[in-house]
C-alpha cells in the first residue's frame, strides 16, 4: 500500500535524502521516495502501518533533519499559510537590532570589540537556525552539511573580531534562503495554475433534482450535469445534450471538440456550450484526470542520471571542502603563526564559497520546471529520466494508423456488393477500427451469423447461412487452403472474403495521413533515422512511406512481428516508439523510450514513457525541443555553480575575497540559477509549426 505524506518547503536535496533514509528504516515501510516537485514522499507500507502513529514519527524524523518543515498526510492536505518573512526570520531580526545597539556601544567607544556582549548576543540570535541545525546534525554524527559550513565560518570570523562580516553572511543568507524559497513556490503555483485539472465538486442527478456532492463521491453509473464552464469530472458518455468542449487542458492547443449524445468524453476537458448529462464509466480516482495529475506529481521521482550524479557529488563534496580549509587553516599558520588571524579568515570565506546549494537545489529545479513546461503543452513525462534521455534518441520507429494517419477509415473500394454484404455481417460483431468502417459503409440488411470468433492480427471467423466464413487477411484464407485469392494487393487495407472455402472478393480501406505527419516526418528525420513499422502489406506501407517522405518501413508486421523488427534497427544511443497506447503496449514498454499518442487511453496512461496528449506529430518535435532546452539549462548550471565556486575558492585560498564575494558566490550564484532554471517555464512558447498538405 501506498501512502503519501507531504513535506511543505523542504527545498534541500540533502536533507530530504536523509530523511528519505530514516523513514526507510521505520519497521513499517517497504520504500521511500521523496517528490522534489510536489514535496511528497510516497511510502510503500507494510499492514503494520497505523497513520497516526506514522505521521507523528515522520515528522519527528523531519524536525530533527530540518526546521520550519510541515509535515502532515497528503489525503488530509490544506493550503498552509504563506511562509512571513518577518515569522520564519524573527530570530535574526531580533538579532540585527542587537547587533546595532552594540555597534553605538563600539562608536561611543563604551565596549571593546572584544568585549562588546552584544556583538555576541547578537550573533547567537542571527545564527539561531544554523546552530540548531548543526547541533541536530552532530546529534546525528552528521558533521558535515551547509549549515554546518555557515556556522564554522561565522564563529570563526567572530573570535577574529570581524562581526559585520558574521553578521552580513548569515543576513545575506537567510534573505537568499527566503528568495529561494519564493522562488521554487511560485514555480510551483505556475505550473499548478497552468496544470490545474482538480475538480472540487460534482452536479449530480438523484431522482428529479440537481444535487452537490464531492468528486470521489461518485459511482459508476451516476449520472453527472456538467455546466457551461464546470470541468468534466470523470470519463463518461454523454446521454443526454449536444456541447463543445475546450481541450486545452489535456492537450495543450487552445481547441474545441464537438460532441453529441453517445460520444465518450474524458475528464479535464472544459464544457463550453449547452448543459449535458454524462453517465459515469469509471470513478474519480480511475478517470482520466486523476491520472494525469498523479503522473505529473509523480514525474521526478525518477530521476535523470545528471540529478542522481549531484546528489553524489555533494554527498563528497562537503566534507572535501572542509577538510582543505582546515589545511588552509593549519599548514600556513605553522610557518607564518603571527598571521594566524588572517589565515582563518580565508578559510572561514572558503566554506562560505564552498556551500553546495546552488546544484543541489537548481539542478533537480531544471528537470522539474522542464516537465511542467511540456505538461502544460500537454506532453506528459513520466520522469526526468526519459525526458533526460529524449537527447539521446537517434532511431525512432513508428506505427501507422493513429499516428501517422488519422485512424479513421473509410472504404475506398470492394469487389461486388455481395463482398461488402458478407464482411459486413461478420465485422458487425467487431470493435476494430477496419471492421468498423466496414460495417457502417454497408446500409442494407445483414445476413445472420453465428459462432462468431475474432483472431487478433488476422479477422474473423464465423457461420453464416450455415456454412462457414472466412474475413480477413489474405494470410489468415490462404492458411485455411482458400485458393484464386487476388494476388496484388491494391493500396490500402486488404480484407479478403471466402464462404465454404471459395474465394469470394475483397474490400479496400484507407487511412488519411494526418496534416502535420508530413512535415513533422521531414524535420524528425535531421534528428533521427525513421522506420515505420505497419500491419498494412506491401503497397500500402510504400505508398505511405513515399507521401511522408521516403522514411524506411517494414510491412505486413504483427504485433510480435513489430518487435523482431523493433530490435533489428540499429542505434549508436537509445531508441524510441511511438504509438496510439493500444495495439502497441509491448512496443512502448520494451522501447529505450515509448511515447504513446491519443489523448489519455487508458493503456497510454500505463505503459508510455511520454503521453502526447493530442494526435499530433508536431507535439513530439516540441518534447524534443523542451528536452534540448532543460539539458542546456543543466548544463549551464552545473558550469555556472562549479565555474563560479572554484574560481572564488582559488582566489579564497591566496586571501584575494571579501566575505561579500563570498555570499555572492553561495546565495548570489543559487539564485542566478534558480531564475535560470525557471526560464523553462516562464519561457516564451514556441508557435506550433502548421504543416500543409503536400502533392506528389
Amino acid at each position: 500500500m501506498i501512502e503519501k505524506i507531504v513535506m511543505k518547503n523542504l527545498i534541500c536535496t540533502g536533507c530530504a535524502a536523509k530523511i528519505e533514509k530514516a523513514v526507510k528504516n521505520l519497521p513499517y515501510v517497504r520504500e521511500a521516495s521523496f517528490n522534489f516537485a510536489n514535496q511528497t514522499m510516497l511510502i510503500d507500507v507494510t499492514d503494520d502501518y497505523d497513520e497516526d502513529t506514522a505521521i507523528q514519527e515522520i515528522k519527528a524524523i523531519v524536525d530533527d533533519h530540518e526546521s520550519g518543515i510541515e509535515t502532515y498526510l497528503y489525503s488530509k492536505r490544506h493550503t498552509p499559510s504563506k511562509r512571513s518573512f518577518i515569522k520564519t526570520y524573527r530570530y535574526v531580526l531580533i538579532g540585527l537590532a542587537i547587533f546595532l545597539i552594540g555597534t553605538l556601544f563600539g562608536y561611543f567607544d563604551i565596549l571593546t570589540p572584544r568585549l562588546n556582549v552584544m556583538y555576541w548576543v547578537g550573533y547567537g540570535f542571527i545564527a539561531h537556525k544554523i546552530i540548531h541545525n548543526s547541533y541536530k546534525g552532530l546529534k546525528r554524527k552528521e558533521i558535515f552539511n551547509e549549515n554546518t559550513l555557515m556556522f564554522i565560518a561565522t564563529l570563526a570570523a567572530m573570535f577574529i573580531e570581524k562581526p559585520f562580516e558574521a553578521a552580513l553572511v548569515i543576513i545575506f543568507y537567510s534573505i537568499g534562503e527566503h528568495l529561494q524559497h519564493r522562488a521554487v513556490d511560485r514555480s510551483k503555483q505556475e505550473i499548478s495554475s497552468l496544470m490545474d485539472l482538480h475538480v472540487d465538486y460534482v452536479n449530480y442527478k438523484d431522482g428529479d433534482e440537481i444535487k452537490i456532492k464531492d468528486p470521489l463521491e461518485v459511482k459508476v453509473g451516476d449520472i453527472i450535469i456538467v455546466k457551461n464552464g464546470e470541468r468534466i469530472p470523470v470519463d463518461g458518455i454523454i446521454v443526454s445534450g449536444d456541447t463543445a468542449l475546450n481541450t486545452s487542458a489535456l492537450t495543450g492547443e487552445s481547441k474545441l471538440k464537438d460532441v453529441k449524445t453517445n460520444d465518450h468524453v474524458l475528464s479535464g476537458n472544459i464544457n463550453v456550450g449547452g448543459v449535458i448529462e454524462i453517465k459515469a464509466l469509471k470513478p474519480y480516482e480511475e478517470s482520466t484526470i486523476a491520472k494525469i495529475i498523479e503522473l505529473i506529481e509523480n514525474a521526478t521521482n525518477k530521476k535523470a542520471k545528471t540529478e542522481n550524479f549531484i546528489t553524489r557529488f555533494a554527498k563528497y563534496y562537503t566534507p572535501v571542502v572542509t577538510i582543505a580549509a582546515l589545511f588552509m587553516v593549519g599548514i600556513p599558520t605553522w610557518f607564518d603563526p603571527q598571521n594566524a588571524e588572517e589565515y582563518i579568515f580565508r578559510a572561514a570565506t572558503f566554506l562560505v564559497i564552498s556551500c553546495p546549494c546552488a546544484l543541489v537545489l537548481s539542478i533537480p529545479l531544471s528537470y522539474f520546471a522542464g516537465i511542467g513546461a511540456s505538461a502544460k503543452e500537454g506532453i506528459l513525462f513520466k520522469g526526468s529520466n526519459f525526458l533526460d534521455s529524449m537527447n539521446q534518441v537517434d532511431t525512432i520507429g513508428f506505427d501507422k494508423t493513429g499516428t501517422i494517419t488519422k485512424g479513421t477509415f473509410e472504404v475506398s473500394g470492394f469487389t461486388n456488393l455481395l463482398t461488402l454484404k458478407y464482411a459486413a455481417s461478420v465485422e458487425q460483431y467487431s470493435n476494430h477500427p477496419l471492421a468498423t468502417s466496414i460495417t457502417s459503409s454497408f446500409k442494407g440488411t445483414k445476413y445472420a451469423c453465428e459462432n462468431i470468433q475474432e483472431i487478433p492480427g488476422y479477422g474473423m471467423k464465423a457461420t453464416c447461412q450455415n456454412e462457414p466464413l472466412l474475413v480477413g487477411s489474405r494470410k489468415m484464407l490462404e492458411d485455411a487452403g482458400v485458393q484464386n485469392i487476388d494476388q496484388k494487393d491494391a493500396a490500402g487495407s486488404n480484407i479478403f472474403v471466402a464462404k465454404n472455402g471459395v474465394y469470394i472478393g475483397r474490400i479496400v480501406v484507407k487511412d488519411a495521413i494526418r496534416e502535420t505527419s508530413i512535415a513533422s516526418i521531414k524535420r524528425l528525420k535531421k534528428r533521427a533515422t525513421l522506420t515505420m513499422l505497419t500491419g498494412d502489406n506491401e503497397a500500402t506501407a510504400a505508398e505511405v512511406a513515399y507521401e511522408i517522405g521516403g522514411i524506411d518501413y517494414v510491412p505486413n508486421c504483427l504485433p510480435e512481428d513489430k518487435i523482431t523488427a523493433f530490435e533489428r534497427l540499429y542505434s549508436h544511443k537509445k531508441k524510441m516508439y511511438v504509438g496510439d497506447g493500444i495495439n502497441d503496449a509491448p512496443l512502448l514498454k520494451k522501447s529505450d523510450i515509448g511515447v504513446a499518442m491519443g489523448q489519455g487511453s487508458e493503456l497510454a496512461l500505463d505503459v508510455a514513457d511520454v503521453i502526447i496528449m493530442n494526435d499530433d506529430l508536431t507535439q513530439l518535435e516540441r518534447a524534443f525541443t523542451l528536452a534540448k532546452k532543460t539539458k542546456h539549462i543543466v548544463i549551464q548550471n552545473i558550469v555556472l555553480s562549479l565555474g563560479v565556486k572554484f574560481s572564488f575558492l582559488v582566489l579564497a585560498g591566496f586571501g584575494l575575497t571579501t566575505m561579500l564575494m563570498a555570499i555572492f558566490a553561495d546565495v548570489g550564484i543559487t539564485l542566478i540559477a534558480v531564475l535560470n532554471a525557471l526560464r523553462l517555464i516562464y519561457g516564451k512558447k514556441k508557435e506550433r509549426y502548421h504543416a500543409t498538405p503536400q502533392h506528389h
